[in-house]
């Protein structure tokens, strides 16, 4: 067990100045500081499969994943990517009427599981978008090896854009290289949580992917599951110092949804009592204690999931939206007085 830094020689006292006068550091406010702007994320499916789905790694895929729930109606495979990013465009023009240029996100499955040559193409068709300022990638720690890291920087540096000219006006000033944010799923820190859930993959191949892809000057961002089944309220508080080892830029936070047909609701059914299930009030304290172990270089993105409510059976904090669940953190944030890093210790 991680011993409790609750009382650490070095935890902070003072809080540091966090973007839009927030008590985290939010992914949206290193945009915006960075690129004068919001860039808003069109989710793109441009057709890939995991290798624990076709029997690579394993087969099934991941136990709590119903990858229909985690993506909007736009977004599918029998249209071109550029369709997509249209009709993503359009989508999002009616509910952010500020935004003006776009991240072409690619979200669905693993979007590094093809040849290299292949991903290229995709990528920089993405990019070839007249309000497409980057790309994000989503993809598994497995899905990466030095060549596609090499690829995917060479993307990043401009090196390989097809157009030399390659250029965007954003936020009053000109873009010469893409936006590029590598987005790994780990879920967890815990080997045995990750083969209870059939990930695939240890915990030391998504250290080495994220090393990796660090290294090459990339923006890496790490995805997390907190409620996983046989992970206590206390495990999953500790492995914030194992994120905090590690070389990220941004993290994401969802609480577990168990989404119907999964074998994860299968598993909830015969064993509910191997599951941590958070009230809302709860699940916003323990964020926050989790944030307070966070370092404060890490931009949070995402504190909590959403998935349509026709795909769980259950609702258990009504129909809150994420923007509500940020107010209401922002404002128990400030009634605890609590701010990221403040119990943290600097990585060993």
């Amino acid at each position: 067990m991680i011993q409790d830094n609750t009382d650490s020689s070095q935890a902070l006292r003072v809080m540091p100045d966090f973007p839009d006068g927030k008590r985290y550091n939010t992914f949206a406010g290193y945009f915006r500081k960075t690129y004068g702007e919001r860039l808003q994320k069109i989710v793109l499916d441009a057709g890939f499969t995991c290798p624990n789905r076709d029997g690579t790694a394993g087969t099934g895929g991941c136990t709590y994943c119903d990858n229909a729930a985690f993506h909007p109606g736009y977004s599918t495979p029998g249209k071109t990517l550029s369709q997509q990013m249209d009709e993503g465009i359009e989508f999002h023009r009616g509910r952010y009427r500020r935004v003006g240029h776009y991240l072409a996100y690619f979200q669905s499955y693993s979007n590094t599981y093809a040849p290299v040559e292949t991903l290229q193409r995709l990528y920089l068709e993405a990019l070839s978008h007249p309000e497409v300022v980057g790309i994000v990638i989503g993809t598994r720690p497995d899905c990466v090896d030095e060549r596609k890291l090499d690829m995917i920087a060479g993307i990043s540096e401009g090196i390989l854009l097809p157009d030399s000219d390659w250029c965007r006006s954003v936020g009053g000033r000109e873009l010469r290289r893409p936006v590029l944010v590598m987005e790994y799923g780990i879920e967890s820190c815990y080997d045995s949580t990750l083969s209870r859930i059939n990930r695939g993959h240890t915990f030391g191949c998504a250290r080495k992917a994220v090393v990796m892809t660090a290294e090459r000057g990339i923006d890496t961002g790490a995805h997390f599951i907190f409620g996983l089944p046989g992970e206590t309220v206390e495990m999953m508080k500790d492995q914030t110092e194992m994120i905090n080892a590690l070389p990220l830029r941004s993290v994401k936070f969802h609480q577990l949804q168990i989404v119907r047909g999964t074998k994860m609701e299968r598993e909830y059914a015969l064993h509910p009592e191997d599951f941590v299930r958070f009230g809302l009030d709860g699940y916003l304290d323990f964020v926050i204690d989790v944030l307070e172990r966070l370092r404060p270089g890490i931009y949070v993105e995402r504190i909590a999931g959403e998935v349509p409510p026709r795909f769980v059976n259950e609702t258990p904090w009504g129909l809150v939206r994420n923007f509500e669940l940020l107010r209401m953190l922002d404002a128990r944030m400030e009634e605890r007085d609590a701010f990221q890093g403040r119990l943290a210790r600097e990585p060993v």
